[in-house]
């Protein structure tokens, strides 16, 4: 049941997305703003790289961070909510064989989609610099073994080119052709600076496009009706998560450390019932009435 499950949402997924229309995917990085989103009705959730990295290490998205580590984190998500889960897989991890690898573990954790991106290892956060990337023909042979090593044809293949800040569009364009030709689902050219180039990416590409919506990156940051028009099919949202947190946090233990309290703060913080109430507790509260008496 719960493979069945599972394929239905990723049925669901690719359906969505290849019936027109844009998705707009928020970016989750741990399990409280994963079970946020879940309960909102979206329908897709977005496993970001920088956020997971960040939350779970400390650390930069910089090539740190394994497949383990991410695997853990993308499995922990997927298994904690219903919305389809789209993962950062980063470079794939290695090698050809390290991505069917890759494939079949994100596959396995029940994730609906995984992104892989052509940088040189280790990779680097889209919206930073100094980002290169590996030979065409080495990126669309890893995307031709993603495609082989899955099970399911509904699990999503999503290609990433970070070749246009280095290389140029005529480059990361020629390299989006390609990813698309061995199979990729989804195309990602990566960190476009105007509107005019997002859109000559969305006239040239005949798959769906993704768009990577990051406040304070090099994309301009474009409503969904704006992005439709211009023809991305998903957008993603990997920073206004994290960011969000960041700033909550630093202003409610400024509060404590300024005014002793979190009284200057206290409207804008989680009611806390509600918040036991997201993690779980009621389910303990419920089973601890029914078995409570039982429990020496």
């Amino acid at each position: 049941m719960v493979g069945q499950a599972i394929g239905e949402k990723r049925r669901a997924l690719r359906a969505r997305i290849e019936t027109g229309g844009i998705v707009s995917a928020p970016g989750v990085f741990e399990m409280i703003s994963a079970k946020i989103a879940d309960r909102m009705g979206f329908d897709c959730l977005y496993m970001t790289g920088y956020g997971a990295v960040g939350s779970y290490l400390g650390l930069p998205d910089a090539g740190i961070a394994t497949y383990t580590d991410m695997l853990s984190r993308a499995s922990a998500i997927a298994a904690g909510t219903g919305t389809p889960l789209i993962a950062d897989g980063d470079t794939g991890y290695g090698g050809l064989l390290n991505v069917a690898h890759t494939v079949r573990g994100y596959e396995a954790a029940g994730i609906a989609g995984i992104q892989l991106e052509d940088q040189e290892f280790p990779k680097k956060c889209g919206h930073t610099p100094n980002r290169r990337v590996i030979p065409l023909k080495d990126m669309a042979a890893k995307i031709e073994v993603a495609v082989d090593a899955r099970t399911d044809p509904n699990f999503l293949i999503v290609a990433r080119t970070d070749a246009l800040t280095s290389k140029g569009i005529d480059e990361a364009l020629e390299r989006a052709k390609a990813y698309a030709k061995a199979g990729a689902d989804l195309i990602f050219v990566e960190a476009p600076e105007t509107v005019d180039q997002m859109k000559r990416i969305c006239a040239t590409i005949d798959k769906p496009l993704v768009a990577n919506m990051v406040e304070g990156g090099k994309t301009p940051v474009l409503p969904a009706k704006e992005l439709e028009a211009i023809g991305y099919s998903l957008s993603i949202h990997p920073s206004a998560g994290f960011l969000a947190m960041a700033k909550a946090v630093e202003d409610s233990y400024r509060a404590i450390l300024d005014a002793g309290s979190t009284e200057p703060v206290a409207d804008r913080l989680y009611d806390f019932p509600a918040f036991s109430e997201l993690m779980g507790f009621g389910a303990v509260w419920d089973f601890e009435k029914r078995y409570g008496d039982k429990a020496g």
